[in-house]
């Protein structure tokens, strides 16, 4: 597979609210990585955001921005409905391609994305950028030197109350552009890191509802799974959650103790609480997010790149949470 020699130049498609914080800044604050181009269907809000980020060129077709010289890889931050349209693209053009989560709107496009990729013999990394955070690093750290001893039940609660919810404004709510509301937004990033520790499950079951009815997208899921060595998982999501209901928690439960973390309570820090059968007192360790957040993934995947490192999250792996997601998603229809 080829890799970049020298400096990876980055060109964005999409740059909308994701860039604004969480990705693009960071591509200029690693060594031997640039942001050098970016495109929005908007021209002034093109213009504006490589104003503010100091970035040399806009465009407003995609194609121009991948068939641009200076560009030698490329991160898609639109919409998952477009993803795959756009990585194929860029795959063609011999392009190694970042891609945002949900990987695309469901397992067929995923497929057709690896078959590219392998057709192209292109590198193509997912944002699964959770796995880089200290917090869930710690958890995995944990959990493999026997910290809670064995894994029994992993139980997950994300309740949001409505917000919102005009399907028009909030693309998230449109399933054939999001792939399935606010589940297929948030749910990767958990079920991510979930198969980053445990492996694929054996068994997978769920269902979806529209409980509000506030629009046409699933707002409440339920996800249950059998990992490996019988590891029981249960979550459920609700995003029609009364206001003094609302949580975020994840809890590993093991023979001689459990883990406790958010995943989303706050985008600039997260406590990880430890309880072992063998201590009297709770350990508690806060951990702090960096500004853009997704700074640690991308520093490895221009590493990749670069072909100093493995890939940090192939496209095969986005597609087991994908199957994860779709196997509760698709349930609704069938009921």
């Amino acid at each position: 597979m080829p890799f970049i020699q020298g400096p990876v130049r980055w060109g964005i498609i999409g740059c909308g609210d994701v860039c604004e914080v969480k990705s693009g800044p960071a591509f200029g604050k690693i060594m031997q990585s640039s942001l050098v181009a970016v495109m929005r269907r908007d021209s002034a809000k093109a213009e504006d955001f490589a104003t503010r980020h100091n970035v040399p060129r806009f465009y407003t077709s995609a194609r121009e921005l991948i068939n641009d010289k200076e560009v030698n890889a490329v991160y898609i931050a639109t919409p998952p409905e477009s993803h795959e349209k756009y990585a194929i693209e860029v795959m063609q053009a011999g392009k190694p391609v970042y891609i945002e989560k949900p990987v695309t709107v469901d397992t067929s496009s995923c497929q057709r994305m690896i078959a590219a990729s392998q057709h192209y013999n292109v590198p193509a990394v997912v944002a699964h950028y959770r796995r880089e955070l200290p917090l869930f690093k710690k958890v995995k750290e944990t959990i493999e030197t026997g910290g809670i001893g064995d894994v029994l039940v992993v139980q997950l609660r994300l309740f949001q109350a409505p917000k919102n919810t005009n399907a028009k404004e909030n693309w998230r709510l449109n399933p054939t552009v999001s792939g399935g509301g606010n589940f297929f937004d948030l749910a990767p990033h958990q079920l991510d890191i979930l198969y980053w520790i445990f492996g694929p499950p054996q068994k997978t079951s769920g269902f979806s509802i529209n409980q509000g009815k506030h629009y046409d997208a699933p707002d409440l899921t339920t996800l249950n799974a059998v990992f490996q060595k019988d590891i029981v998982f249960q979550g459920m999501w609700s995003f029609n959650a009364p206001e003094n209901e609302q949580c975020d928690t994840c809890k590993i439960i093991g023979t001689n103790g459990t883990l406790e973390f958010p995943f989303f309570a706050s985008f600039q820090k997260a406590t990880l609480t430890t309880r072992r059968q063998e201590e009297k007192n709770n350990r508690m360790d806060e951990f702090v997010f960096p500004e853009n957040i997704q700074q640690p993934m991308i520093q490895e995947v221009v590493s990749y790149f670069q072909g100093l490192r493995v890939n940090p999250c192939s496209l095969d792996e986005a597609l087991v949470t994908l199957r994860m997601m779709e196997k509760a998603n698709m349930s609704e229809n069938k009921s």
